[in-house]
């Protein structure tokens, strides 16, 4: 399971490749996507996306453009499936929540008829 930053890099990314099997990134590419409220340094981006490669989400390869720091990024079958797994949690935390509603109200039911019952 990703932490919170690691899922707003890898979202990130994935908006980044486009739907391709992988694209040449800056780090300020990067964060210019990420949102305000999370200030990330370079150094704190290096090291998600290498926990991301190790996690199996994408290939890096760091490179450098006109001086410029720039990453080699090839998206591995994790990578593509990204935004399914991300809808399907959600999906997921929607019926929970669903579920804890109706046994509530269930619960609140049955209440009613044992309190008319023993009246």
């Amino acid at each position: 399971m990703l932490s919170k930053y690691e899922n707003e890099v890898m979202s990130a990314v994935y908006s980044l490749c486009d739907g391709t099997d992988g694209c040449l990134v800056s780090p300020l590419d990067i964060l210019s996507i990420l949102p305000a409220k999370h200030k990330l340094s370079p150094e704190r981006l290096e090291d998600i996306l290498f926990a991301l490669k190790c996690d199996g989400y994408f290939d890096i390869i760091p490179s450098e453009r006109k001086g410029e720091k720039m990453y080699v990024i090839n998206l591995k079958e994790s990578g593509f499936a990204y935004k399914r797994t991300a809808k399907q949690k959600q999906r997921d935390i929607t019926f929970k929540i669903f579920l804890a509603f109706v046994g509530a109200l269930a619960t609140f039911i049955f209440g009613l008829i044992l309190k008319g019952l023993f009246n």
